[in-house]
């Protein structure tokens, strides 16, 4: 108890003493006037680093949840050749429905093309009765009209014969037109051969990527049916040698990002990071709040197959990237002197950093901006600043105690931890 409140004296005594000191700051030893106290940074030489910092989902290429395989005849599954975690190739089998019933209607389908095909060469056979029919009878009324024509023959006789003729032209049309309907059949019982194959086709259920399953909906023996949707039976995640990562991005941040810039990322599950590069800029926003978002989609490899579909994802975007430049902390830029505390004269337009010159007072110095991470800031083309100091604001009675207890530490004072120091700038990528 004795020591606490020691210790709170010598508190007291320090904030005493800074009071007292800030009071009289502002005049010399004998009451004149005396010029203001400043906070400075100096210029020097950094790597700055623009990021857009963001969350996301892992998920397989082209698919968020995986591509589903499903059953498009209904049947029982008579065989599973896959499970939970199996690595299939393109075209492989992983599943097969009972054919029974459309083998038999394939092959009924089949028979029915054999019948009408068959048709097709009967109605061919009959056109060609029906066409020597007709020869005989053109040339039967050819005789008849002759013998007609010098009395030779009743007139009763030559119109039987035209008759006859008629009716054989006639027939020959039905047989043609019999020979079209009975080849529409066929091409009816081709349709239906096709329809039945394709069904039959359907009992085998193939994997349509290469890839590895992370989902089963049915058991063996158990019985699907599809109605107007494939019902689902496996999914397939496509090969996760290489993984998307989908996030969100506010709109105030998707105008820095471009195609092929670099992006590091970790996941809750492991303690290292993974490397990958923006893929697409999706124009499909979402409004949650008021705040409207845009997808961006990271590919990264995953060899190992370490990140698994599903895994969250913390994300630094790199935007942008000064190696070895001129740096000086952002609030140098920020910094506005009184009008007393500054040289006498126009300022000049642009962005501009203070530094004391002669007399005392400050002088600007405009400076183009480079790539800022919020903390620091490049500086182009002025080579020249490196190592001097500028100022960053005014002296306060906080400040002035930030620096007494730098300087005297209390052992038994409560430290709290600084959060967000570098903020916006991300890590170096591990090589």
């Amino acid at each position: 108890m004795k020591n606490c409140s020691i210790v709170r004296l010598l508190d007291c005594t320090v904030v005493l003493i800074v009071g007292l000191c800030l009071a009289g700051c502002d005049k010399g030893p004998m009451g004149k006037e005396k010029g203001p106290l400043f906070r400075f940074a100096t210029v020097g030489r950094a790597n700055v680093v623009r990021t857009v910092e963001a969350t996301g989902t892992v998920t397989p290429r082209n698919t968020k949840a995986g591509i589903p395989v499903g059953a498009q005849v209904n049947g029982r599954i008579i065989k599973l050749f896959v499970d939970y975690n199996s690595v299939v190739t393109n075209g492989q089998v992983v599943a097969l429905i009972d054919p029974l019933v459309y083998e038999a209607t394939y092959k009924s389908a089949v028979a029915q093309l054999h019948v009408n095909e068959a048709n097709v060469r009967v109605r061919e056979a009959a056109i060609k009765t029906a066409e020597a029919e007709l020869t005989l009878a053109e040339k039967t009324y050819a005789r008849k009209k002759v013998l007609a024509e010098k009395s030779m023959a009743p007139v009763a006789e030559l119109d039987s014969a035209e008759e006859a003729l008629a009716s054989s032209r006639a027939a020959v049309d039905s047989a043609k037109a019999s020979l079209m309907s009975a080849q529409a059949s066929v091409e009816q019982s081709k349709a239906s051969v096709s329809k039945a194959k394709a069904d039959l086709d359907y009992c085998t259920l193939r994997s349509p990527v290469n890839g590895i399953v992370v989902d089963r909906k049915v058991e063996e023996g158990e019985t699907v049916v599809s109605s107007y949707n494939a019902v689902p039976v496996l999914t397939i995640a496509e090969d996760l040698q290489v993984i998307w990562v989908e996030a969100t991005v506010p709109e105030s941040d998707v105008g820095n990002i471009r195609i092929g810039q670099e992006v590091t990322f970790t996941a809750d599950a492991y303690r290292r990071k993974f490397k990958g590069k923006v893929k697409q800029i999706r124009k499909a926003h979402t409004t949650t709040n008021n705040v409207v978002t845009y997808p961006i989609i990271i590919e990264a490899e995953n060899p190992d197959e370490m990140l698994f579909p599903g895994m969250t994802a913390t994300l630094s975007i790199e935007t942008a990237r000064a190696e070895n430049a001129i740096t000086v902390s952002a609030a140098a830029l920020r910094f506005r002197p009184k009008p007393e505390d500054r040289e006498e004269g126009e300022l000049p337009r642009g962005r501009k950093l203070w530094i004391v010159g002669e007399g005392g007072k400050l002088k600007p110095i405009v400076v183009t901006e480079g790539v800022s991470d919020t903390t620091n800031v490049e500086i182009k083309g002025h080579d020249e600043l490196e190592g001097k100091d500028v100022v960053i604001g005014y002296e306060t009675a906080a400040t002035l105690a930030a620096k007494k207890d730098d300087e005297t530490t209390n052992p038994f004072k409560q430290k709290f931890p600084q959060r967000g120091k570098n903020k916006g700038t991300a890590p170096e990528p591990k090589k």
